[in-house]
């Protein structure tokens, strides 16, 4: 079994029994070192006399190049090529990987919004993908080197995780939610995650299935009409907490209030000093990022997994209750896996999935094997 995956926001390739392969992004990789050469280059700027004035008054703490954001969120298979998305702290975009990695070619890059999840077509003729606005997101659809680029669908929702249906050219499966807004026009709450269907040729939106109670996510339909997805519960933000939260957060209100005042003064020691009231920074800092990632707009904290393990070496980053769920043309629905964090369908009908820790293949037969172990695995795919 071949594979790929992201871990940790970078791509690893794992061809039969050899070791996985990480493929570092040229493009991330030259963000990065212009960010460097630029701060050396200023460098003056915060010594001697003036660095006081550079660091603190008027511009604030200056922010280290190493610990730029820069992360793939997105991979696909075109061909015997490798299209990823990725975005950094100030730009985004999509680009193609061949031979195994040693090539790579920009398609797409903005700093209008990001990019993430691109997905190929079956023909690898057109990709399909998520915009992000900071605020909403759309499901877009372009050519597959890049060119004419536009939003599939539009409202004030969150559109996430969009899928090729098998066999069918012009149809897309993705998940969606409603965002609830304030008078003043900011997001406050999102309803649960529904599953739709794309239909580009008739440019209709048509719900496949939806749930009050749970998320449906990262919908995926193979040749036969199944549908994958993974199911996980959902409550209202406005669903009136239970008596003890009340009592909990007046015996807690001293702390809050302990910690709001030790934020101020941090803030102000940063500002004027370029030094904050503890000693964490840099790469404790880099190290924390690296224990957690945004999955379906969740943060995962890896600490908690890694305090609670139980007799498993490759503990489930995400809740036994975010399960693999199966459909059939019936409309039976069965539970494939627990823990699932993301998944993918391989040509032969088993299943490949992962929980964050490690990679999983359940055969048509639903016997499981362990394919290989890795640390904030956030998506795979099956290369065969």
């Amino acid at each position: 079994m071949d594979i790929a995956y992201i871990a940790q926001g970078r791509i690893h390739l794992k061809r039969g029994d050899a070791a996985p392969k990480i493929i570092e992004s040229q493009f991330g990789q030259n963000v990065r070192q212009r960010s460097i050469d630029l701060e050396k280059r200023n460098a003056w700027k915060t010594q001697g006399t003036g660095s006081q004035f550079m660091r603190g008054g008027m511009f604030g703490a200056r922010a280290n190049p190493e610990d730029m954001r820069i992360v793939v969120n997105g991979l696909t298979r075109r061909g015997d090529d490798f299209i990823y998305s990725l975005e950094t702290s100030d730009i985004g975009g999509i680009f193609r990987l061949s031979n195994d990695g040693v090539n790579e070619q920009r398609l797409l890059h903005t700093a209008d919004y990001r990019v993430r999840e691109v997905i190929s077509d079956e023909k690898g003729e057109r990709l399909a993908c998520v915009f992000d606005h900071r605020g909403y997101s759309t499901i877009a659809v372009m050519r597959a080197d890049g060119s004419e680029p536009s939003e599939a669908t539009e409202g004030d929702s969150s559109d996430m995780a969009p899928s090729w249906v098998q066999g069918a050219s012009d149809r897309v499966l993705f998940q969606s939610a409603g965002i609830g807004r304030n008078a003043a026009g900011m997001a406050i709450a999102r309803g649960p995650f529904a599953i739709h269907e794309l239909d580009l040729g008739a440019s209709e939106v048509k719900t496949i299935l939806e749930d009050e109670n749970s998320d449906l996510m990262s919908p995926k339909m193979d040749a036969r009409g199944q549908l994958f997805y993974i199911q996980r519960p959902w409550k209202s933000p406005f669903a009136k907490p239970p008596w003890w939260r009340g009592v909990l957060d007046f015996l807690l209100f001293p702390f809050r209030l302990l910690f709001a005042l030790f934020q101020f003064l941090n803030f102000f020691t940063v500002r004027y000093t370029g030094k904050t009231l503890t000693n964490s920074g840099g790469a404790q800092q880099r190290e924390a990022d690296l224990k957690q990632m945004m999955i379906w707009g969740n943060m995962i904290d890896a600490r908690q997994a890694a305090r609670n393990p139980g007799n498993d070496d490759a503990p489930d980053l995400v809740p036994k209750d975010w399960e693999l769920v199966c459909r059939d043309h019936t409309g039976t629905t069965s539970t494939l896996a627990r823990g699932v964090l993301s998944f993918d369908l391989c040509s032969d009908g088993s299943l490949l999935y992962t929980n964050g820790s490690a990679v999983y293949l359940r055969s048509v037969d639903g016997k499981t094997e362990r394919v290989v172990k890795d640390g904030l695995i956030s998506k795979v795919i099956a290369l065969a």
